[in-house]
């Protein structure tokens, strides 16, 4: 007997505001088919209204909203996906309306985490944001799990879980934090033994190929995937440059529209960044927004007030660049697809005068350029700390 699930048929909505480009929209869109992969289901549908602001009750208008569920009668589709965080009265409304599993960007990604949380200390950090998540929902997870049949956004906490009351929810939340604040503290401590050896972060936003790099630089083992959030656990190594040596570590990828309660739950994962000396920033030099991507990793730095590191902008994925010549006549403004490597590297290297390189992990290009960059910058700061070591 076969039990494989069939995978789940999804329709995604957007809206787009008030001073929003449609091709801004429709990227955003994209990214959340891509976590809906991820996640196991496969998008079957678009939906996207203009607006100047979601709609307080149904985040989209009642006529949008009577479309999307005639579209879903009709196919027999499993679950609506939004792409924002909606209230819970909006969940409330929509569920009642589309009469199907509601889910949000939120809580998508909050799945996924789950999905991809192995050890303890990650599926605790995810258990506590999704509890977080959970808590003003209550009452309409209470229905909406009712009649749910596991699939995408049921991993964590389970039905018996949401069926008891409020004060149980909130003495789960302060256990686990508890628990975290334990881990946290021998985690610093471990930090703190590391004593004054230079530390590098990998940072970027995610599946630029972070943990590729980690692979490459220490010829570790730590997994990688052509698909969002990979890895969550946090992972150290010792490497050793020109009889150099140095922390490297691999972090979680960023993502735009993070969950703050994420944010929150990986504070010792994002400390590691805190207390780096230098941020190896990888950046998708392939992927059409990288420069939309670039920001979104750097407002997430300032968020946690580590925008003023010492930064390598490593730009990954030169073997994918895809650069279109453009015809002689052609008047049109140049873009990313008809800019040239070398035009880029130009460019980068004159906007802000930051240190960077330009390498393919995959198919190991420029890695010895990556490594003598990082030799030189983590040298300066060692022959600092070690004044009198030759």
């Amino acid at each position: 007997m076969n039990t494989t699930r069939e995978p789940e048929k999804i329709v995604l909505v957007g809206v787009i505001t008030c001073g929003q480009k449609e091709s801004e929209a429709a990227e955003y869109l994209k990214e959340l088919a891509f976590l809906t992969e991820t996640a196991g289901g496969t998008p079957v549908k678009i939906f996207t209204q203009r607006v100047d602001l979601p709609n307080p009750a149904s985040f989209v208008g009642t006529g949008k909203l009577s479309e999307i569920r005639e579209y879903v009668k009709e196919n027999a589709i499993d679950s609506v996906i939004f792409d924002d965080e909606l209230s819970p009265s909006q969940l409330r409304n929509i569920e009642s309306s589309l009469e199907c599993k509601i889910l949000d960007r939120t809580n998508l990604i909050l799945d996924i985490f789950a999905k991809r949380a192995q050890t303890s200390y990650a599926k605790t950090q995810v258990e506590l944001a999704q509890y977080q998540y959970l808590l003003p929902r209550l009452t309409r997870m209470w229905t909406h799990l009712e009649r749910q049949q596991g699939g995408i956004g049921s991993r964590g906490p389970g039905e018996s879980e949401i069926e008891t009351d409020r004060r149980n929810i909130r003495n789960k939340i302060s256990k686990l934090k508890t628990e975290l604040k334990k881990i946290d503290q021998q985690m610093a401590i471990q930090r703190k033994n590391r004593g004054n050896i230079v530390r590098v972060a990998l940072v970027g936003y995610t599946n630029v190929g972070k943990s590729t790099v980690m692979n490459l630089l220490s010829k570790s083992d730590v997994f990688a995937e052509d698909k969002l959030f990979a890895t969550l656990d946090t992972t150290v190594r010792k490497m050793v440059i020109n009889n150099l040596p140095f922390l490297l570590t691999d972090t979680v990828g960023f993502i735009r529209k993070l969950p703050h309660h994420l944010v929150e739950s990986f504070k010792s994962t994002l400390d590691e960044v805190r207390e780096a000396d230098i941020l190896a920033h990888i950046v998708d030099i392939s992927h059409p927004k990288f420069e939309e991507q670039i920001n979104v990793v750097n407002q997430t730095l300032n968020d946690l007030n580590a925008q003023n590191k010492l930064t390598i902008l490593v730009f990954n994925k030169i073997d994918r660049y895809q650069y279109v010549q453009k015809d002689e006549d052609d008047l049109t403004p140049k873009t990313d697809e008809n800019i040239s490597l070398e035009e880029l590297q130009k460019t980068w290297m004159a906007r802000n005068n930051q240190l960077n390189v330009f390498i393919s992990a995959k198919q190991k290009i420029n890695i010895e350029q990556l490594k003598k960059l990082l030799f030189e910058e983590v040298k300066k700061i060692h022959s600092q700390r070690y004044p009198f070591v030759d």
